[in-house]
């Protein structure tokens, strides 16, 4: 009896335990939850606010402010932003600037990365130091515009956008992390079949590094987009602004019938909150776009030099 009661509060023990601990794991996962859809709306709600309210009236804008829903709903800033050309000419600016760009940028910036990690390369050791004294220290303003603007007369010019840019020493070393993870016993086997570097490069290691080119691209394309600081140093000429400058100036509402070219013949007063919102809302489309053919391949790219077991 002794022995059958022990074992039996035993088991109310251990029922108990399990029960204890069923319901404090229901509540974690509760809170998680609810935490996940606050912090979902958070992130949401801000999109959800630019996106309906660029097309609210001005009136109802000045009257009501920001709203969820808006009170009047009005087309006039799509109107505005598209009648006069400029819109479209800054887009096609920042497509030749973000194509191009990332393009060069990651074909040089693999290059050299392949070189800092081969590991028969003399003075790679010393290439990696001056690289990453560059990425430390920078070389100031007045000598970057002084060289890019007066040696490289580059000024007005889309290539003052794009060659500043084209080799990024964070990425590099990313790439760098990336190569010296790769058997060597690649290099020598396709040097014994007869391949050159430059054809074990192209035809061996870019194949196989596809997720972490893919990361370095996704940065670099993110990096030209969104970038408005070069074009606001060396464009005068706002015919070659991309959107990003010309969303800068809209939201400092300076030069909005320059921008848009609709003062003259188009007769609304110019909803200058709406339109700022609007042009918030046509520039995010390339990199929303990107983004997801892009995610799989940036999951894994991330991961690059972790410590793994």
């Amino acid at each position: 009896m002794g022995n059958t009661a022990w074992t039996a509060s035993k088991k109310t023990v251990r029922t108990r335990i399990r029960n204890d601990q069923s319901w404090g794991e229901k509540g974690f996962l509760c809170f998680m939850y609810v935490l996940i859809v606050l912090f979902s709306l958070v992130c949401v709600i801000p999109f959800w606010i630019v996106l309906v309210d660029s097309f609210a009236s001005e009136a109802s804008f000045l009257q009501y402010g920001y709203q969820l829903i808006p009170s009047a709903w009005s087309l006039d800033a799509y109107k505005y932003l598209l009648v006069g050309g400029q819109f479209l000419t800054s887009y096609k600016n920042s497509l030749v600037i973000t194509i191009a760009g990332t393009v060069l940028a990651v074909t040089i910036t693999s290059m050299f990365a392949y070189v800092l990690a081969h590991p028969k390369v003399k003075y790679r050791d010393v290439l990696s130091f001056s690289t990453y004294l560059a990425m430390v220290l920078g070389g100031g303003l007045v000598g970057f515009y002084m060289m890019v603007a007066n040696w490289l007369h580059l000024k007005d010019s889309l290539w003052a956008l794009i060659l500043p840019y084209i080799l990024n020493p964070f990425y590099a070393f990313i790439l760098v992390a990336f190569y010296k993870s790769l058997p060597y016993e690649i290099n020598e086997a396709a040097t014994i079949d007869g391949a050159g570097d430059i054809r074990l490069f192209y035809k061996i290691i870019l194949p196989i590094s596809t997720p972490v080119i893919a990361t370095v691209s996704l940065f670099y394309a993110i990096q030209y987009w969104n970038d408005w600081y070069l074009s606001l140093l060396f464009i005068d000429n706002y015919k070659l602004h991309p959107l990003q400058l010309m969303i800068r100036q809209l939201i400092s509402n300076l030069n909005v019938s320059a921008y848009v070219g609709g003062g003259a013949s188009y007769q609304v007063t110019a909803p200058t909150s709406a339109i700022q919102l609007a042009t918030v809302c046509l520039t995010i489309g390339p990199i929303v776009l990107l983004y997801p053919f892009l995610q799989k391949y940036f999951v894994k790219g991330i991961t690059i030099g972790a410590v793994k077991g």
